[in-house]
């Protein structure tokens, strides 16, 4: 029989061994970690754009997404005036900080895409669903005003209702052609609305997750409007 202090002992260096085998693992395993993060969130952006890409986006491999970033955007960093800030990357924004920031204090990116017919403008936005909060990339065309795709993502919304904003690609798809403005130039977003939607301010909503789509829709509303200023500057110097 070991004694008390045999097995005491024991566990203590047990302990320390699986805690430093477990943190070397950690420190070796981090760059793969945040190599990874960061394609999912390239992904994730240019998943706005798949039509225009001409491509699957789920079928493209990391080096592949690399490579259209690399070639094709241009990440750029406003504040809610507009103004371009220098020295940051629109992939280094956190949206999820920033959303906790007071307006004027925040960052908004930009993800440029240099397509055939001329730029498309992706901007991410950020609000709350149901359980927790939704966030989207909305890509618009050099109009600032019509949408040219969209992709939607969440953390906690309910499968098979407020999760189809990411798992049922037909929510999307809606978006592409949309317009955000009315005819007189008023901001007028687009609606999310129970079946029926008509128009190009308006798409059908989830059936049985209308707070996830009172989500969106007001994610939308107050989100692009941040970028309002950035548009009006680069209309104007077009």
């Amino acid at each position: 029989m070991h004694s008390t202090r045999y097995i005491v002992t024991f566990v203590i260096i047990l302990t320390a061994v699986v805690a430093l085998v477990l943190s070397l693992m950690a420190t070796g395993l981090k760059p793969i970690h945040d190599r990874n993060e960061a394609i999912y969130n390239k992904k994730a952006i240019i998943s706005a754009i798949e039509t225009d890409l001409g491509m699957a986006v789920n079928d493209l491999s990391g080096e592949e997404i690399q490579s259209i970033f690399d070639e094709k955007i241009k990440q750029v960093v406003v504040d809610d005036e507009g103004n371009v800030l220098d020295g940051i990357q629109a992939e280094d924004v956190d949206m999820a900080k920033e959303k906790k920031k007071p307006v004027p204090e925040r960052k908004f990116p930009i993800y440029v895409y240099d397509a055939p017919d001329g730029k498309i403008y992706i901007v991410s936005v950020r609000g709350s669903g149901l359980w927790d909060e939704i966030w989207g990339n909305i890509a618009l065309e050099d109009d600032f005003n019509t949408v040219a795709g969209a992709a939607f993502d969440h953390k906690g919304e309910t499968p098979g209702l407020g999760a189809e904003i990411k798992d049922n690609p037909n929510f999307a798809d809606q978006f592409e052609g949309k317009k955000l403005y009315g005819e007189g130039g008023e901001f007028t977003s687009i609606a999310v609305v129970k079946n029926g939607a008509s128009g190009v301010h308006q798409v059908d909503g989830i059936s049985g997750a209308t707070i996830t789509g009172n989500g969106v829709e007001d994610m939308l509303e107050l989100g692009i409007k941040y970028y309002e200023p950035y548009f009006e500057k680069i209309g104007k110097a077009n």
